[in-house]
């Protein structure tokens, strides 16, 4: 049995802790958190250990949940790595790129599994696409949260946009040819809104749109492939596929269109939907490749390539001079 230590347990942590206790074969075996208020209320609603020594925490267990703050992320899982503990921790993988590349290659030497909380690779709109054939050359996202205080200590491009780069550079098999970025601090003193576009050497190009201070939730992708077109809503849990009808497309609504070339078959689907909880999925997936010493689905390399983006972005807003 994996025993498990939760380092932050305040709103998403307590979402980790939940799902946790749901997984077979893993043991909470205590949590640490620095604030008092906090920390007492999950010793009195969850019944667990709280320690005051993260040292301690550690040995303990076999398993580190790293859900602080961003800025302590690499203080956290460098002890974690030094201990040889296995580590789940939340976007972005640390607060700066050196921080990520020194991380990683700590991972290398000390032989341990990572995986980063891209949760959105377990929405499960996404993963009805699991056996489509994804090969996008454009693609169209839109992200969009009402301002929330929490998580402000980063920019938009770290707090949400990082999600749908993960996504995109795990589908786009090219390496990042350029970025075009703009963006406006306006209620705190980074980007809380950013439009981006991103070339890759295939020919793939995706256009990215971010903002926390929407008056309504957005958050879908759409993907233009060679004869099908694909809609990802993450946030309502669908997903649509329109694409050419092939002969073995069963139950699916179709239509003919005239074109140039002649008549062509559209088939409309709306792949069936598995309401699966992303959090615990993930949680369950980190497990899974402990025991099945298998890689684990977002890793550390997974997490450093996405801030290596964003922080290129962050780096293009910063230098239009928008910023205001």
């Amino acid at each position: 049995m994996l025993k498990v230590g939760v380092f932050g347990v305040g709103h998403l942590g307590k979402f980790h802790l939940n799902n946790w206790k749901e997984i077979e074969d893993v043991k909470l075996v205590g949590f640490f958190d620095p604030n008092n208020d906090v920390a007492k209320q999950v010793v009195a609603e969850y019944g667990l250990k709280r320690f005051m020594d993260e040292e301690k925490l550690m040995a303990a267990c076999d398993i580190i949940d790293v859900v602080v703050p961003t800025d302590k992320h690499f203080e956290v899982c460098m002890a974690a790595v030094r201990m040889g503990k296995h580590i789940f921790v939340e976007k972005p993988l640390t607060n700066t790129i050196q921080e990520a590349k020194d991380l990683v290659n700590m991972v290398k030497e000390a032989n341990v599994k990572v995986q980063v909380g891209h949760v959105e690779r377990f929405n499960p709109a996404y993963l009805a696409l699991k056996d489509f054939s994804l090969n996008p050359m454009f693609i169209e996202v839109h992200r969009l949260a009402q301002f929330n205080p929490r998580g402000t200590e980063v920019s938009v491009i770290l707090d949400l946009m990082i999600h749908d780069i993960d996504i995109i550079l795990s589908l786009v098999k090219s390496d990042v040819k350029s970025i075009f970025a703009s963006g406006v601090a306006v209620m705190t003193d980074t980007p809380d809104i950013a439009n981006v576009r991103i070339e890759f050497n295939n020919g793939c190009v995706a256009n990215l749109t971010s903002s926390r201070i929407s008056m309504k939730k957005m958050r879908k992708m759409r993907l233009f492939q060679k004869d099908a077109y694909l809609g990802i809503d993450f946030l309502q849990k669908k997903t649509e596929i329109i694409k050419l009808k092939q002969p073995d497309d069963k139950n699916v609504f179709s239509f003919d269109i005239e074109t140039p070339n002649g008549k062509k078959t559209i088939a409309v689907a709306n792949p069936e939907i598995q309401q699966t909880n992303a959090i615990k999925l993930e949680l369950q997936s980190f497990v899974d490749a402990i025991n099945n010493n298998t890689p684990t689905v977002v890793n550390e390399i997974d997490g450093l390539l996405a801030m290596e983006v964003a922080h290129s972005i962050l780096s293009k807003i910063s230098n239009t001079n928008i910023l205001v």
